[in-house]
């Protein structure tokens, strides 16, 4: 025995000896003040997704040190693209070291950094420049178990065209895993209605320009497919002035940092349920949530949720400001616009087997009749007569510009609930909502005659002619740095569907475009300046989803085709793959693309260009 203790104590000297002289390990017990972790360089430990929802992001803890001047470089891989910033006091304390953000999945990364650390006790000031080694593990997704899910990571990226100015972009993509049986269980029947239904599970993602994943969100920690309160489709992705991400799901609206540090998640006010599209940021750090009524008593006394018609404004601490109701503001019976579109297609409710088929104005006022609310295409309050899709809050005269899908038309709205005008074209609408909408014109200001319909605009008519209107558009967003006074410019994303309230005589004559129009908010007149997407056809119409937006930082206009290129078997209904959504960025007023990428097999939202440096340098 003494023999066999005299080899043990030998043994565990040796281990602390070398301990001693490795500092990159240190293991114990209870031995008093003791780095108990691996550690690679002059700093604490690294600490890889820290909260929990962003696997390649990490943070190289400060080791006790105040830190100051930091700077980091995540080393490319071959042929790739460098990400480098510099790091805020505010995130150096907030994180409690260095936040790295930008990792290769499956990957030994290597991350150069450059720091000034000052010793509490002496304050001496020491500038060290280190490389530390961070492996991280590869992507993971729930799928949805279905045959045409190919993909078992997020998407195959091709880059069809780079401009150098571009380079640098990383882009942010809002996509979706399609439906699976586990998160289609959910239906609301307390009162009639609502959008709960509507479930699928994140996939949110960043690609730099080289095709390849940085960042990505591992949502289980905060999200639920199975739970009323945690699930949902997260949508409404914005990255706000101080770099954060806002956004929401089913009823939650939430903000967190790129490494997933949480600002807030909560659910939405009592009066209010189901969000989706869209949660708009205002200057002043309010937000603008697209959510609807929980419970609204109708004028024929039943009681419904409504779908997709209500905007409310919060402030930072979650209380609600102000409220605009859209089916007392607008008209929630023009059905005009909702017997044009086509069934297969109600924004991400897809059906192939009801593509190309409409509803006519029998079969809407059936609805009322047979007592059928919900997320369903009909007209009046608890049905998707609406469909807001985007909101914008306009500080310059506190309005607010939203764009209705179900209407095609994008409307501003004061604070006092009074329209100021519509874009859109003018049957169906009457009284003073007629009265609001804005009368096409040329360059020159002459007017144009598009009909009551739309179906006479030389855009529409002609292959290059000069102005459209947007149908089942998505995203009405004001440019604010070309806009001034009565002058606003405003870019949309128009999908296309229903054009001159009517569809086409085969499928394939559907084309999605992007578009930036000028409006005259005195004269209440709108010329349209640009768009692309036309001369590709049918190859990027998206019937859903995608966005077009202007990027102040390189002068350039934004746009994502987040479902085109989706394959359907019409006989049998069924989907034959994922879309292959395109990603495209312009200088301001060229028509060309200077940045063309296609992704596979993934289902697109939204997306948009991601600023490192507003989220970790400022």
């Amino acid at each position: 025995m003494k023999i066999k203790q005299t080899l043990s104590s030998v043994l565990v000297a040796s281990m602390l000896i070398g301990g001693m002289a490795t500092t990159s390990f240190a293991m114990g017990g209870a031995s008093g003040a003791n780095v108990n972790y691996h550690k690679q360089g002059e700093l604490g430990e690294t600490v890889v997704n820290p909260y929990g929802i962003a696997p390649l992001t990490a943070i190289i803890k400060n080791g006790g040190y105040v830190l100051k001047d930091v700077s980091v470089e995540i080393v490319p891989k071959k042929g790739g693209q460098k990400i480098a910033y510099t790091v805020s006091k505010r995130n150096l304390l907030t994180h409690g070291g260095i936040p790295i953000f930008g990792l290769y999945p499956d990957y030994l990364n290597e991350v150069k950094v450059k720091y000034t650390r000052i010793s509490t006790r002496t304050k001496e000031e020491v500038t060290k420049e280190e490389t530390y080694r961070i492996y991280t593990a590869p992507v993971y997704s729930e799928v949805a178990g279905i045959n045409m899910q190919k993909n078992t990571l997020f998407t195959k990226a091709e880059i069809k065209k780079l401009d150098p100015k571009f380079k640098d972009r990383l882009y942010f993509l809002n996509n979706i895993v399609e439906k699976s049986g586990v998160g289609t269980k959910v239906v609301w029947n307390n009162p009639m209605g609502g959008a709960l239904e509507w479930n699928y599970y994140p996939r949110n993602f960043i690609i730099d320009t080289t095709g390849e994943v940085r960042w990505y969100m591992q949502p289980n920690k905060i999200y639920d497919l199975e739970s009323i309160y945690q699930a949902g489709v997260m949508m409404g992705f914005k990255q706000n002035e101080d770099g954060r991400l806002s956004f929401g799901y089913g009823q939650r609206y939430a903000k967190y940092d790129i490494l997933g540090h949480k600002s807030f998640n909560r659910r939405l006010p009592a009066n209010y349920n189901d969000f989706s599209h869209s949660l708009d940021d205002a200057d002043n750090g309010n937000f603008f949530i697209r959510a609807a009524s929980a419970n609204l008593k109708r004028a024929d006394g039943k009681h419904v949720r409504t779908v997709r018609d209500v905007i409310v404004e919060v402030d930072p601490q979650g209380n609600v400001l102000d409220e605009w109701r859209l089916f007392d503001i607008l008209d929630p019976y023009r059905d005009d616009v909702l017997i044009s579109l086509d069934q297969g297609a109600v924004c991400l409710n897809i059906d192939a087997s009801m593509a190309g088929k409409t509803m006519s104005a029998e079969e809407l006022a059936a609805l009322d009749t047979n007592d059928q609310f919900g997320d369903i295409l009909g007209s009046g309050p608890g049905r998707n007569w609406a469909h807001v899709n985007s909101v914008d809050y306009d500080p310059e005269d506190d309005s607010i510009i939203i764009s209705s899908r179900h209407q095609s038309a994008m409307i501003k709205i004061g604070r006092d609930k009074k329209v100021k005008w519509i874009l859109g074209a003018a049957k169906g609408w009457k009284g003073d909502l007629a009265k609001a909408v804005l009368q096409p014109v040329d360059s020159k200001g002459n007017k144009i005659d598009c009909g009551e319909r739309g179906e006479k605009c030389p855009g529409y008519v002609n292959e290059k002619g000069g102005f459209d209107f947007t149908w089942t558009q998505h995203t009405a967003f004001k440019i604010d740095e070309k806009s001034k006074g009565d002058i606003l410019y405003l870019g949309a994303f128009d999908n296309g569907d229903g054009r001159g309230m009517e569809q086409p005589a085969l499928p394939s004559m559907k084309y999605s475009r992007m578009v930036i129009y000028k409006i005259d908010q005195k004269n209440m007149t709108v010329e349209q300046i640009w768009e692309w997407g036309k001369e590709r056809g049918n190859s990027l119409f998206s019937p859903v989803t995608s966005i077009t937006e202007y990027q102040p930082d390189k002068d350039s206009v934004f746009g994502y085709f987040a479902t085109a290129g989706t394959q359907f078997d019409f006989t049998t209904g069924a989907f034959l793959s994922e879309p292959s959504p395109t990603l495209v960025e312009f200088e301001w007023g060229k028509t060309e693309p200077s940045v063309e990428i296609q992704l596979f097999d993934t289902t697109g939202y939204q997306a948009f260009p991601f600023s490192v440096e507003k989220a970790l340098s400022k």
